[in-house]
């Protein structure tokens, strides 16, 4: 775990639950000062409350103004050293039945979400030519799974954001990458779990032991897992990694 210190900034969105509260934790156990975005101001102020983050904000990735608003709170605070874009959310169906809709809702949380973020915070981090962004993106970002192509797409487009937004600011100090978790033990994978055993009648065993038949490992990745490499990541260690799409998988990428 990189040392980081109280001078630097770090914004999670999503930043309440699942990963984005395991990375939160990670980071501010590693020395930083944390504020966590999410549109759940229950579930934001518990991580505060826990421990995990140090202020949070209220605000949709999908509203580019309110993640302005957001970050331009966050950076009035402390200026913003490291963006972790974290906010996403996953819809199943057959292609056939994957309407225009469905692709905007994906595109909008899982794509714009990151655009949004990002465009908040990268004129003061070129001005101060430092800065990290990470996106968490998905192993759904580096291949193909069956009906979810909406979601598949989406994460898609946030990798090669990732790689072509590393080109542009390569030399101003700030790198761009994405972390691809493999099938994560979050409430989000537990809903998927529910809906497996609802349509199946399988057993919870059943159910897990078909999301993770294609990592090597067989097992669903632990959300520190997923918090460390962003850590290390938003850490001076990290100053050459740039452009990157690091899986955390257990070997499944």
């Amino acid at each position: 775990m990189p040392e980081l210190s109280a001078s630097h900034h770090a914004v999670i969105t999503g930043g309440g639950r699942g990963i984005g509260r395991a990375i939160a934790m990670a980071l501010t156990r590693a020395g930083a000062t944390v504020t966590v975005l999410g549109r759940d101001r229950a579930t934001l102020d518990r991580a505060v409350a826990e421990g995990a983050a140090h202020h949070a904000i209220v605000a949709d990735v999908v509203d580019a103004a309110a993640i302005g608003a957001a970050m331009a709170e966050a950076a009035a605070r402390q200026p913003i050293d490291s963006l972790i874009a974290n906010a996403g959310a996953a819809e199943s169906a057959p292609f056939a039945r994957s309407d225009a809709a469905m692709f905007r809702r994906m595109l909008d949380v899982n794509l714009m979400g990151v655009v949004n973020a990002a465009q908040a915070v990268l004129p003061a981090m070129k001005a101060r030519r430092r800065g990290r962004i990470v996106a968490v993106a998905s192993t759904a970002g580096l291949k193909g799974y069956a009906y979810v192509s909406a979601y598949v797409a989406a994460k898609h487009a946030v990798v090669g954001l990732v790689r072509a937004l590393a080109l542009e600011v390569a030399a101003q100090g700030i790198t761009v990458n994405a972390v691809c978790p493999g099938f994560t033990d979050t409430d989000l994978v537990a809903s998927s779990l529910d809906t497996i055993m609802a349509k199946t009648g399988r057993s919870r065993a059943d159910a897990v032991a078909e999301l993770v038949q294609h990592n090597p490992q067989g097992r669903l990745v632990a959300p520190a897992e997923v918090a460390d490499c962003v850590a290390w990541l938003c850490g001076e260690g990290a100053s050459a990694v740039t452009g990157q799409a690091i899986a955390i998988a257990g070997g499944e990428v």
